[in-house]
């Protein structure tokens, strides 16, 4: 007996059914890439339900979720969700834009694999998510200060840890640079000066 074949679908189709059941609150559909869809933050979770659970799209494997800081924005950071359907061989990403200190609804009750990924996010970017199972951090160490992946984070950050061979255990300390300031120049980086090598002597 011959195999069922599925259904092809393109991103027109996505995009008119996305916009029956959602119209109102979709701010923005494109298929630059990846087809990438922006939504209000308060449908989080029906839409996302919505692409798992639809027969007609089938988006069953969440790839990952992230996040973008935008330091100059209102809504200061986008929650990135990459969904994947196998049977339409299809991606989508959705976008949501939420201001810093507001919470954006966990989708681990939808999505398991989804508690470390927003975690990840929460560790790194201090995103929230509400009704998270262990929202805490995961990556950083303890007693951690700021966020590594905003913007606004120094790059040497606010602590350092070492070993300390009299208290036999990791502290952490105040940042100290070792290194002395050097000059860079891309001739010669070691030296801090431009090696002109037609003007060495030949001995």
């Amino acid at each position: 007996m011959p195999k069922e074949k599925t259904a092809y679908l393109n991103d027109e189709d996505i995009r008119k059914l996305l916009n029956a059941n959602f119209k109102k609150s979709i701010l923005d559909i494109n298929n630059i890439h990846d087809f990438s869809v922006e939504i209000k933050p308060e449908i989080t979770l029906d839409f996302i339900r919505f692409l798992k659970e639809s027969r007609d799209l089938q988006y069953s494997i969440l790839i990952d979720i992230c996040g973008v800081d935008y330091p100059e924005r209102s809504n200061r950071f986008d929650v990135v969700y990459h969904l994947l359907s196998m049977t339409k061989n299809k991606r989508i990403r959705v976008k949501v834009s939420i201001q810093e200190n507001v919470s954006i609804s966990s989708i681990v009750n939808i999505f398991p694999a989804a508690e470390w990924y927003e975690r990840e996010a929460y560790d790194l970017y201090g995103i929230n998510f509400s009704n998270h199972p262990d929202m805490r951090r995961m990556l950083t160490d303890y007693n951690f200060q700021g966020f590594p992946l905003r913007k606004d984070f120094p790059l040497t950050g606010y602590t350092q840890v070492r070993y300390d061979d009299t208290q036999k255990r990791v502290v952490q300390e105040s940042v100290e640079l070792g290194q002395e300031f050097r000059d860079f120049d891309f001739e010669s980086p070691w030296l801090g000066h431009i090696s002109d090598p037609s003007n060495d002597e030949i001995e």
